[in-house]
């Protein structure tokens, strides 16, 4: 159960990372984008709460691998870094960390997500 719900919680975090970036854009675009844009930084923040809780419980219940949660820890601390930076209108750093925490999020899914056998022919 706890591994289902670290797998949905990094698809969740990767949605918002691409909204974030959705939102980005309309900030540039259009008056009310500023608005769009911090409301989901929101929900990012919120899905990487969620994530670092999913992953604990998997090291700590399931035995799960702690690199897990590690990296939703720094993808996390991450976040914060990135939000406060963009707080603070530093684009040069906000923009570049942004990219990279969606990144960092594809990355864990490939982590979480069970492997398929390759089909034989």
């Amino acid at each position: 159960m706890s591994r289902r719900f670290l797998r949905i919680t990094v698809l969740a975090q990767a949605a918002a990372f691409l909204i974030q970036a959705i939102t980005a854009g309309q900030l540039l675009a259009m008056p009310g984008g500023r608005a769009a844009h911090m409301a989901t930084a929101v929900i990012v923040v919120v899905t990487g709460v969620l994530h670092l809780v999913a992953a604990l419980l998997v090291w700590r219940s399931d035995g799960g691998p702690a690199r897990l949660a590690v990296s939703a820890a720094l993808l996390l601390v991450l976040t914060l870094v990135t939000a406060a930076l963009g707080v603070l209108h530093v684009k040069m750093l906000h923009v570049p960390l942004g990219v990279l925490l969606f990144g960092g999020s594809v990355m864990q899914i490939t982590r979480v997500m069970p492997r398929r056998a390759p089909a034989s022919a």
